[in-house]
């Protein structure tokens, strides 16, 4: 696997997010939640210019969501989406190259390292940040941003 281990320290910039959101263990309800938001990004791009996909989830109560980042506030929204603007801040830098199946493993390295090294952690939404496009990127080349919130 493909992660680096020494994070950096960056400044998540607030982003306007349309997703859907599901409570439960992640391995059940991340699926579930990006099966849902695929099937409404045609709708959300009718109204909306999507900047990038991401995640955001929390640990305790287990709580995901997958979604979408806009350049601007949304117009039209599919009915059962949801909207905030989502206020961004300080976050430790983990990266992750290769294919989205090494994630759960990745997360939880990345989660591993957060305990071991007493990383102050924030009580917000961890990130995974998807930075390139998996339909014009080889797997062995996609770039996935695991941050983690810091204080």
């Amino acid at each position: 696997m493909n992660l680096t281990e020494e994070p950096d320290i960056v400044t998540f910039p607030a982003t306007h997010y349309v997703f859907v959101e599901k409570t439960g263990p992640f391995m059940q309800t991340a699926p579930a939640a990006w099966g849902e938001l695929h099937s409404n990004v045609p709708a959300i791009l009718e109204n909306n210019q999507i900047a990038n996909f991401l995640s955001l989830y929390k640990m305790s109560p287990k709580l995901y969501r997958a979604g979408v980042s806009l350049d601007a506030p949304p117009v039209q929204l599919p009915e059962g989406l949801l909207y905030e603007l989502f206020a961004g801040g300080r976050y430790s830098r983990f990266t992750l190259t290769g294919p989205y199946t090494q994630l759960p493993a990745a997360a939880g390295r990345v989660w591993e390292i957060v305990s071991k090294t007493n990383l102050m952690v924030r009580p917000d939404f961890a990130i995974e940040n998807y930075v390139n496009n998996p339909r014009t990127t080889p797997e062995d080349k996609l770039i996935t941003e695991i941050l983690i919130p810091t204080e």
